[in-house]
């Protein structure tokens, strides 16, 4: 068993947390203030095995990635998944191109605030939630 932390250094702590939280419909999990010179949040949903950690600090974040680099999100129902690309086109939120083909048939991909790519795909969705 292992638990997951996706950690990334930004330069603007409360777009990704309006963005991972409002948007996408995370929680913010904890946080911290000037630990080492670092400010960080935990984004994530209670109970899983991972979260993302965003760290800010005085060193500008730089980020180096190409388009295949990806976040891929799976909603667990049709619903989850209908009400999130809502959320987007209601939060003027475009859709790009993804350069892998599969997921321009397969889901909706976005950048989040820092420019990283993420895809909301509905192949793991069920139709109707079980009670």
């Amino acid at each position: 068993m292992m638990f997951l932390r996706v950690a990334r250094h930004t330069n603007d702590l409360k777009k990704i947390e309006d963005f991972y939280v409002d948007i996408l419909g995370f929680e913010q999990l904890g946080g911290f203030e000037n630990h080492n010179n670092y400010d960080g949040i935990f984004i994530g949903k209670s109970g899983l095995d991972w979260h993302f950690e965003f760290t800010k600090s005085n060193v500008k974040a730089i980020h180096s990635f190409d388009e295949e680099d990806v976040i891929v999100l799976y909603p667990k129902t049709i619903s989850d998944y209908n009400e999130l690309i809502n959320k987007l086109i209601h939060n003027n939120i475009s859709t790009i191109t993804a350069a892998n083909p599969f997921w321009n048939e397969n889901g909706k991909m976005i950048q989040d605030p820092d420019g990283y790519r993420i895809v909301i795909s509905p192949l793991k969705a069920v139709i109707n939630e079980i009670e």
